[in-house]
């Protein structure tokens, strides 16, 4: 049915998507693709609480979503543009953490 280890190409991702059955448990590469996010935004989504893993993994152990819940965010408005926001906001804190370039290539005080 579907490789559970990680999804690398195109053709995996449309495996996932073309699947007449969804596995009961998707892992944070397929519940990204199911999302149409990247698979690193899955962690910030996790942390702002808008996706909830099954059980109650370790923070370093790998996560899986029910797919009935993936799927029902996934035609969710609202939720796509909360968890949006979510990742924006994320990825705007990372960056302004980082040093500004001057454009000759060194870093500016």
């Amino acid at each position: 049915m579907l490789n559970t280890k990680s999804i690398t190409g195109k053709q995996e991702a449309m495996a996932v998507l073309n699947c007449h059955r969804l596995p009961a448990r998707l892992n944070t590469t397929e519940t990204a693709v199911l999302l149409g996010f990247q698979e690193h935004d899955i962690a910030p989504l996790t942390a702002a609480h808008l996706l909830v893993p099954l059980g109650k993994p370790a923070p370093n152990a790998p996560k899986y979503f029910a797919a009935v819940d993936v799927i029902t965010s996934a035609q969710d408005r609202e939720w796509l543009s909360k968890a949006t926001k979510v990742i924006a906001r994320h990825w705007l804190r990372k960056n302004h953490r980082k040093p500004a370039v001057a454009p000759n290539g060194e870093a500016s005080a």
